[in-house]
């Protein structure tokens, strides 16, 4: 999952290197932002995953006239997203189980929402397809939102919120703790636009006595 999804990340938000190299992609399975767990792949083991997508006929080799062998997932071919849909997809392919709060601040360089009735709309899609494409899992004790998860490699809830836990990963304490940093991230978001919307009514209403 996390092979693909950097695939799809990149094609949409960094067209210019899209196909990816084995380099490349390695980089992007690795990279700090936006991504739950971190990992430490080494090209051997993103190869390993390629080899099976390719078996699966998800990815395919794209080298074109580049001496450097390139790669392109063909999800697109199999599902006909629209743009909603395959951000959503991949933000959760990329940090497992997320709110739609999360969800639409996390797909932002992909797709921007304009609100959260947008966000149910792309998972309304993806939970009505045949077969269903992501699920909603129960509500956490403590939070006002239920998380999402995709249905890709298998109705199965990934460990603290991730798609697989590697060697070296952080503890349960650890994972508790980046997810509820995540939910205050979005928490201040949407504060923020709730205090410009009021910042903006409050100056409508000091320009009646000016």
């Amino acid at each position: 999952m996390r092979v693909l999804g950097a695939l799809v990340e990149k094609e949409i938000t960094t067209p210019e290197y899209y196909p990816l190299s084995l380099n490349a992609l390695t980089n992007a399975c690795n990279q700090k932002s936006n991504r739950d767990p971190m990992m430490a792949l080494d090209e051997d083991a993103v190869r390993r995953a390629l080899r099976s997508l390719t078996d699966q006929y998800i990815v395919r080799s794209a080298s074109g006239d580049s001496r450097v062998a390139k790669f392109e997932h063909r999800l697109n071919e199999f599902y006909n997203f629209h743009r909603h849909e395959i951000a959503v997809l991949c933000v959760l392919m990329l940090r497992g189980p997320q709110t739609p709060g999360e969800l639409r601040t996390r797909a932002e360089r992909m797709y921007e929402f304009q609100d959260l009735d947008s966000v149910h709309a792309a998972l309304n899609l993806l939970m009505r397809r045949d077969p269903p494409l992501v699920k909603a899992l129960p509500r956490q004790p403590g939070t006002k939102e239920s998380r999402f998860m995709h249905l890709l490699s298998g109705d199965r809830v990934p460990a603290s919120g991730a798609e697989e836990v590697p060697e070296g990963a952080a503890s349960g304490v650890n994972a508790t703790y980046s997810e509820r940093i995540a939910q205050l991230e979005t928490e201040v978001s949407e504060l923020r636009r709730e205090l410009e919307t009021l910042r903006e009514q409050f100056s409508s209403f000091q320009k009646q006595f000016q």
